[in-house]
């Protein structure tokens, strides 16, 4: 496990040379505790819940394969800033070949290897590459979680189906050898006529199927193992898991282990809660993604009082402001960035926000208040429609009071902290107050217009 103490020293050397501003804020922050993680790290690899997820890829990266080179020459600044994970696009031959973003997958073994689809290298790159990044990650101590596509397929020869009586896109021969398919396998079939939904019109895999299973991830050789055992991927994001049942998740997990995420894309908070459950994994918390878009886009922030994934289960929540398929925050996105990593749940930053669209340091330093604050239970300490403050109490550090300001003017408010008779600060920076808590823990905290700030001992 790498100490995130060290990684805050780390992080303020490398804002030092980059953003005079958050001089005294990032030399103060490295003396604080680290919080632990949720997952045990393997092989030096830091554990995935201590730190921040990266979303590195958006739609649509530049084609010509040079993405897996560009995240390679990303992967040391991110895990110096207190990233601990990236999620890469699917990376197998698709079947718009080097135009694929990888959601329309034909052969699972080819990853940039052979001439299939219009192209050897996949749009991201080849295989070697693809390979050299993730060793890089994992040089870096990061994890590298694969987008895995189990609900379709697309690219099969056209062939008679039996079980619909005419013709059907079905027949897969991929250059790999390996993982053959035909109308079998696919709904519907001799033993099922249908799952849980279809995508696009693409043909539906059986999940059903031993063949299906046995090549997905029971052999020795199967896709599952394949990818963590050869290419060295760490963990799994599920796409599109409302197209199949839950048990399927559960048995690629159950085979080869690592930190598991479904993209169920609901905001029923039963439903995602019932779904981590069955599957035994993480899911994306859509509930608290619509409640932020309803928050900030429509500048109400009291319905962030209502409920999510992360307070029904943080464990198994993965918050998100933005993905490659949504970005509908864009009214002072900073402002959700503050929410999620000061919050329970794991937190995702996706490229673009990182990388071009907001401040890069502003979000280095949410991130370290993630990784080394923001630990502990939650409780709301007021909701209305331009403010918002919620405290999380510490476990082995010693929590924060984060203050979100909707409105066009300076806001100030008591509010009960978990601090007696103690200096307090502002983390961001965006307040100079150092206020000293009462012997009943109450104090007066402040927010700059359209921002926000987090406080914590001094």
């Amino acid at each position: 496990m790498k100490n995130l103490k060290l990684i805050g020293i780390v992080c303020f050397l490398f804002c030092l040379l980059s953003c005079s501003q958050d001089e005294v804020v990032l030399e103060q922050q490295a003396n604080q505790p680290a919080k632990p993680s949720i997952l045990n790290s393997k092989n030096g690899l830091k554990p995935i819940g201590s730190g921040v997820m990266m979303q590195a890829f958006y739609w649509d990266v530049p084609a010509g394969g040079t993405w897996w080179n560009t995240v390679s020459s990303k992967v040391a600044a991110w895990s110096n800033v207190g990233i601990d994970a990236i999620w890469v696009p699917p990376a197998s031959k698709a079947q718009n070949g080097p135009f694929s973003m990888g959601y329309d997958p034909f052969d699972y073994f080819d990853f940039g290897e052979y001439n299939q689809m219009g192209s050897i290298e996949t749009r991201f790159g080849s295989r070697a590459e693809l390979i050299n990044m993730v060793n890089t990650a994992h040089q870096n101590g990061l994890s590298v979680i694969a987008d895995i596509v189990l609900n379709h397929n697309s690219g099969g020869d056209s062939e008679a189906n039996p079980y619909t009586g005419g013709n059907t896109w079905t027949d897969f021969n991929p250059l790999s050898g390996k993982f053959y398919r035909s109308a079998t396998d696919f709904h519907a079939n001799n033993i099922h006529s249908n799952d849980s939904g279809v995508f696009g019109g693409f043909p539906d895999l059986c999940h059903n199927q031993t063949y299906v299973q046995d090549w997905l991830w029971k052999n020795s050789n199967s896709v599952a193992k394949y990818y963590k055992d050869v290419i060295g991927f760490d963990g799994w994001r599920f796409d599109y898991v409302k197209g199949f049942d839950p048990w399927v998740v559960k048995a690629w997990k159950d085979e080869v282990g690592g930190f598991s995420v479904g993209e169920l894309w609901d905001s029923n908070v039963s439903l995602l809660s019932s779904w981590t459950n069955s599957a035994d994994a993480s899911a994306f918390d859509f509930a608290c993604y619509y409640k932020m878009k309803d928050a900030f886009m429509g500048n109400n922030l009291s319905v962030l009082n209502d409920n999510m994934l992360w307070k029904q289960n943080a464990s198994k929540a993965v918050t998100f402001v933005t993905n490659h398929d949504t970005d509908e925050i864009t009214n002072n996105k900073i402002l959700a960035y503050a929410y999620i990593l000061t919050h329970e749940g794991y937190p995702t930053i996706f490229y673009k926000d990182y990388e071009e669209w907001l401040n890069k340091e502003r979000m280095n330093n949410l991130i370290w208040i993630h990784n080394n604050l923001a630990g502990g239970s939650t409780n709301i300490l007021h909701a209305d429609s331009d403010e918002y403050i919620a405290r999380r109490n510490g476990y082995n550090n010693s929590g924060l009071v984060v203050y979100i300001n909707n409105s066009n003017s300076w806001l100030e408010r008591w509010v009960e902290t978990n601090w007696s008779s103690t200096v307090i600060k502002d983390y961001t920076g965006h307040s100079n107050w150092e206020p000293t808590t009462q012997s009943g823990k109450w104090v007066k905290i402040q927010a700059p217009p359209k921002s926000y700030s987090v406080w914590s001992v001094k």
